[in-house]
């Protein structure tokens, strides 16, 4: 006797291994596209963010140096004889100047007459041991208002300096140096000063920043 099964369903069919290694390989996949995209961006925003920081430093350290600049002066007073000093120096391929000036605008100070008192500041360049390549922005300041030997008041203002150049213009041509000790009664400060300063930003992105100044008490003596 034949006995039929009426209304019998197949079974189920499940995933096999193979099938479920092939879903599980897509899915890492995805996922370390997803992953690598986000720190893409990530680290886009970070060197984003750092860069526009570098770049607000630049231009205030830009703004600070052309203003001293600017208002340089020659005094009488005998630590003062040196109205408007600048040395050009190579480094690493690159120029890393000093300049010595003796100026009315100290740094970001300010008295009720709109005229502080005068000062000798010194901006030069150090190594950076901590970052090679580069170098340390350092600003110097005594008062040159002393007769005795004043104490000198240094400041780091940056650490990721790359280069300093600075130029002078006589009226005729620019020089890569001055010296206003050697130079004859009114004519002791160039009329206008070129300043360029690069500085490393983040993702070894280059900045460069760059102004000319003229000097009022230059031009008076011309």
């Amino acid at each position: 006797m034949i006995r039929r099964r009426i209304g019998r369903h197949p079974a189920p069919r499940g995933f096999t291994l193979i099938e479920m290694m092939l879903a599980i390989g897509v899915l890492a996949l995805i996922l370390a596209m997803l992953a690598s995209s986000f720190s893409t961006i990530a680290h886009s925003k970070v060197h984003a963010e750092g860069r526009l920081m570098v770049d607000r430093e630049g231009r205030a350290l830009l703004w600070q140096l052309g203003t001293e600049v600017s208002n340089a002066v020659q005094t009488p007073y005998a630590l003062s004889n040196v109205a408007l000093l600048g040395n050009g120096h190579m480094g690493n391929g690159l120029p890393i100047d000093t300049i010595t000036m003796s100026t009315f605008s100290a740094g970001h100070r300010r008295a009720i007459t709109g005229m502080t008192p005068e000062n000798i500041v010194t901006y030069n360049l150090t190594p950076n041991r901590d970052r090679p390549g580069c170098y340390l922005l350092q600003r110097s300041q005594q008062s040159g208002l002393l007769t005795s030997t004043p104490a000198l008041q240094s400041m780091v203002l940056a650490d990721n300096v790359l280069s300093l150049h600075i130029r002078y213009f006589d009226g005729q041509r620019w020089g890569e140096s001055w010296d206003s000790s050697s130079l004859p009664q009114g004519q002791q400060l160039p009329i206008a000063v070129a300043i360029q300063i690069q500085m490393a930003a983040p993702g070894g992105r280059v900045m460069d920043f760059a102004t000319q100044v003229t000097v009022p008490m230059g031009i008076a003596q011309w």
